[in-house]
């Protein structure tokens, strides 16, 4: 396999940040490196690309102190590891980065959170993507089921063309960590919206059941909160194929939290919002409002969940009618519902009626 472009970029900035480290040396100066501040007080909600966002406060980091020093050292031994992997074209997950750094000395990690953060550090000062780096996220991809045509380029280099639904079984295409043009190419799609599903029992539900077909649509199974070449892939098939993403979770807070990183990103990566965030995803789960009007099952709101909906009404991504009013009914009636509680009315429920029911207030009639 050849360096792609973006592998090229990725590389000539880490070599910019180890250069810049040398020459301040050669210079007599005390290395330093700067980027953006990562603290809530510079997170902004940026509201005319609706996405989170960092600010302009810049923090340095430089080796006047011991601790100063080692975090210098670490940066300077990752971007020769990274330089190493591109080259090879070898790849690493970010956990075998921290066992690789118990053979840097003095520069070894002393916790797998601190390369994370390092990690995350080189993404904001290069402005390129970890998976440029060749990190590997742990987590698998998603799994996405309809009919979606893509040419994905394998480890060998060669060229595959795949239907998402043709060509797949029942648990449909698994998402690489790598989602971008040199690995993946959407080339046709039949379907004419995504349903990103959060639990796999529902994504099974509704493949089972042949929503896929019968609805004309993408099922794409979230498995939680999204990895992020799940949601890169999601924003890919907006904006190139022209589909409207729609989120179907159940009804606590923190899946109200999937669906805002999904559509506005998350403070964790507001630094790569642009690439990742969806602002024109829309949400289809069970609401405040669905659990009286159905009758669902429900559960007791805990102390944990009380105070995650209380700092959501202070959120600006929920900032709006329909999520104040969902919110403020769920503290009110002090329950939750999963997606697994429609069953109660029948396992076809879901496909036959609620569904149906819910695209049609946005005006999709199946």
């Amino acid at each position: 396999m050849t360096i792609t472009d973006r592998q090229e970029r990725a590389l000539k900035e880490l070599l910019r940040i180890a250069e810049s480290v040398y020459d301040q040396i050669d210079e007599g100066e005390i290395p330093q490196m700067s980027l953006a501040l990562r603290s809530k007080k510079n997170i902004e909600f940026d509201p005319r690309k609706n996405v989170w966002t960092y600010g302009d406060l810049t923090a340095h980091r430089g080796a006047k102190t011991i601790k100063g020093a080692t975090l210098m050292l670490r940066t300077l031994h990752m971007v020769d590891f990274i330089r190493d992997m591109i080259d090879q074209q070898h790849s690493s997950t970010l956990r075998e980065m921290y066992y690789i750094s118990e053979g840097w000395g003095n520069g070894k990690f002393n916790s797998q959170d601190e390369s994370n953060l390092l990690a995350e550090d080189l993404e904001i000062i290069s402005r390129c993507m970890r998976e440029d780096f060749k990190l590997r996220p742990e987590e698998d991809g998603a799994r996405i089921i309809g009919d979606l045509t893509i040419v994905e380029t394998d480890r060998k280099g060669k060229r595959k063309t795949i239907n998402c639904r043709d060509d797949v079984g029942d648990s449909g295409y698994s998402i690489p960590f790598k989602v971008e043009k040199d690995k993946i190419e959407m080339k046709s799609c039949g379907a004419e919206f995504v349903i990103a599903i959060e639990t796999g029992g529902m994504f099974d539900r509704l493949v089972e059941n042949g929503f896929d077909e019968e609805s004309n649509a993408l099922l794409l199974h979230l498995k939680g909160q999204p990895a992020r070449s799940t949601r890169r892939f999601m924003k890919r098939l907006n904006e190139e194929m022209g589909l409207p993403v729609l989120v179907f979770t159940d009804a606590d807070p923190w899946s109200f939290r999937i669906f805002a990183s999904i559509a506005y990103g998350a403070i964790k990566t507001a630094h790569i919002s642009d690439y990742l965030a969806t602002p024109g995803a829309e949400y289809v789960g069970i609401t405040s409002s669905d659990i009286l009007n159905y009758d669902l099952p429900s559960d007791k709101l805990t102390d944990q969940d009380v105070a995650a909906l209380k700092s959501e009404l202070k959120d600006p991504r929920f900032n709006d009618e329909f999520w104040r009013s969902e919110i403020e009914a769920m503290l009110q009636m002090g329950k939750k519902a999963e997606q697994q509680a429609l069953a109660k009315y029948g396992l076809d429920f879901v496909t036959d009626t609620y569904l149906p029911e819910k695209l049609a207030e946005m005006g999709i009639r199946l």
